[in-house]
């Protein structure tokens, strides 16, 4: 592994439900590195629910908490990192996001319907039709996503692992120039 300020791998964000989290794990799988998650690295660090603290905060004092933690997790991660669906929206997290190795993923409404759950546990979407507001809120944010990515992949076409393989040929294509590439590790151990 190269120096901690070489920052991610690889970066994942995109809309709610489209599977950062499990995509973002078998990436790291996949490249044999560290994965973390800005939702659960946030809720670790504060001892409170994503849904307390928004109640506690309000989204402004989510947000400002989120972007704390994904600068450090920037300057400190070498591995592969998901972020919150909002975590790119900030104007400062977006300006750290900048020129990294971000990959948007994508998915359509029928696939989101199947993976929110009604939107337990999302306070932005919870209440009545949260599709609706799932995808109300997609749409505002897809070009502050796609303004950051360098490449985007269509998370709602296959497994996550399949997704994650996608992405792992991106690196070592050198579409997601990294100086810590997973490609030279997994072609070293003939994956």
């Amino acid at each position: 592994m190269t120096g901690a300020s070489d920052g991610p791998l690889a970066i994942l964000i995109g809309p709610m439900a489209s599977g950062k989290t499990s995509v973002g794990r078998e990436l790291a799988r996949l490249c044999d590195v560290g994965f973390r998650d800005l939702d659960h690295e946030i809720v670790a660090r504060s001892g409170r629910s994503i849904p307390e603290l928004f109640a506690a905060g309000g989204e402004d004092g989510f947000r400002a908490l989120e972007a704390e933690v994904l600068t450090e997790l920037l300057s400190e991660h070498t591995g592969v990192l998901s972020l919150g669906g909002g975590a790119p929206l900030v104007p400062i997290s977006a300006a750290a996001l900048s020129g990294r190795p971000v990959v948007l993923l994508e998915i359509d409404a029928a696939i989101a319907g199947r993976r929110l759950h009604g939107g337990s546990g999302r306070p932005l979407i919870a209440g009545d039709d949260p599709l609706a507001r799932w995808a109300s809120i997609s749409a505002a944010r897809m070009p502050a996503y796609r303004a950051l990515a360098r490449h985007t992949v269509d998370a709602g076409d296959g497994t996550a692992a399949e997704v994650a393989a996608r992405i792992r040929a991106l690196l070592a294509h050198g579409s997601l120039a990294h100086p810590d590439s997973c490609s030279s590790q997994t072609q070293e151990q003939g994956r």
